[in-house]
């Protein structure tokens, strides 16, 4: 960075993934200037860049659900399953493991199935409005989850029941429905839940527009790394980045994804997170192209049409920032999803392989935004942290801010949904004016 990129900013956010340009484009159109921090602004690598691209609505039920822990630890005795917790002397893990404990059970999912489908809904509502505006391709067919066996279909029959409750569209397909619906792609189902509010994108065609839509609104991009945060009494007034330069801030928005629990330490704030690493890969010349995205209920695994490419990726290991690549899970993706589409069994040894990706995952199965309690006092919070899944933008909603870009908004819908979850019981991340969960 050069000397001028030491001089003050209005808001400086720690982080170039999905969250962060998503906080970054709600606050330069509305008259904001932004500066977005990056320690590897080129690369198009991390798991902002290569997952599913789905916009999810159907995903109501909470990670931290009834049965989870149970099938978890079936999973840890095969190599190959979608899911893996290293086990190692870490109390941030313990502690993460405690509070998914005392989370995966049916009063969680009751109380918060209908706030986590509202958020989906609007930031599905943002997706279409900045689809419009931004000019990048979404395809709102909706999402199949396709179940191979009868008893998968009934499970997610119940699911497609919960899901009307919430005002979440599902309709429950047998196999020919599912032919009916995506013709272009020979599938081994039972049959499957079509949730037709789902959509899917490319996620490199997002991010890119959000950063050109950035820039165009005066936004600045710089590459560095958060080394410190500075302060003057209890406020923030900026960081020092890894090469030893200042940047000050009016605000800060701290979204490191799965590596902002190690900032937060600086600000005596302990965030229930741990990293979820998982891998896709991307069929160049597919040889069947789906119209529809899809869950693949028994494999695990996603698929997600993008252009004449095919995405395929999943599992979940919890191992801290591991950046090792397991080739066994890897080809237990593939071969869950062969056994889906047998057609493609042909094509994806051809495919390019991306991986490990890391994506926060909080106990609570649920995304955060809050600012941090030292400066709870302050009218106008000057550090606020988001987290959420990579390819949510639902930080967006809560800094969707007015056309004065007050901190924190005023309005849509962090008012609504810090009442919802006070009326249910549950206790904020920090106090203040921005959600936070905890």
């Amino acid at each position: 960075m050069s000397d001028a990129d030491s001089r003050d900013h209005d808001v400086l956010i720690i982080g170039g993934g999905v969250i962060g340009l998503c906080c970054g484009w709600s606050l330069a159109r509305a008259g904001r200037t932004v500066t977005i921090l990056d320690r590897h602004p080129t690369r198009r690598e991390s798991c902002s860049d290569e997952n599913a691209g789905m916009v999810v609505p159907s995903h109501f039920i909470p990670l931290a659900a009834p049965g989870v822990i149970a099938q978890g630890l079936k999973w840890m005795l095969n190599p190959k399953s979608p899911f893996y917790l290293r086990p190692r002397l870490d109390p941030a893990l313990w502690s993460w493991c405690w509070q998914f404990f005392r989370h995966a059970n049916a009063r969680h999912v009751e109380d918060t199935k209908q706030l986590l489908a509202d958020f989906s809904l609007e930031s599905r509502r943002l997706f279409l409005e900045w689809a419009e505006e931004l000019q990048f391709d979404l395809t709102t067919r909706g999402l199949m989850m396709l179940c191979r066996t009868e008893a998968g279909l009934e499970d997610e029959a119940k699911v497609a029941a919960l899901a009307a409750a919430v005002g979440v569209k599902a309709e429950v397909c047998d196999a020919a429905r599912v032919r009916e619906l995506d013709p272009d792609a020979q599938m081994d189902v039972a049959g499957a839940v079509w949730f037709a509010q789902d959509c899917h994108l490319d996620p490199l065609d997002f991010l890119e527009a959000l950063r050109t839509a950035i820039r165009a609104k005066g936004g600045r991009f710089l590459e560095g790394e958060c080394a410190e945060f500075n302060r003057q009494g209890d406020r923030l007034t900026g960081i020092r980045t890894a090469a030893d330069e200042t940047l000050n801030a009016e605000h800060v928005i701290l979204a490191g994804g799965a590596w902002t629990p190690q900032l937060t330490r600086q600000l005596s704030l302990r965030i229930p997170m741990q990293g979820g690493k998982g891998y896709s890969l991307t069929l160049r010349e597919p040889a069947e192209l789906p119209r529809l995205c899809s869950l693949l209920k028994e494999a695990r695994v996603a698929v997600t049409p993008m252009g004449n490419k095919l995405r395929v990726g999943g599992t979940m290991e919890i191992c801290g920032t591991d950046l090792s690549i397991n080739r066994t899970r890897l080809q237990g993706i593939i071969e869950g999803f062969c056994e889906f589409f047998p057609a493609s069994a042909r094509t994806t040894s051809t495919a390019s392989s991306r991986g490990p990706a890391y994506a926060p995952a909080r106990p609570m199965g649920s995304p955060a935004s809050a600012p941090s309690p030292a400066h709870k006092t302050q009218p106008s919070p000057p550090a606020t942290i988001c987290s959420a899944s990579a390819s949510a933008p639902s930080p967006a909603n809560w800094l969707r801010l007015n056309s004065q870009a007050n901190f924190p908004p005023p309005s849509t819908p962090s008012a609504w949904i810090r009442g919802g979850l006070r009326k249910r019981g549950l206790r904020t991340l920090a106090s203040g004016h921005t959600l936070g969960h905890a």
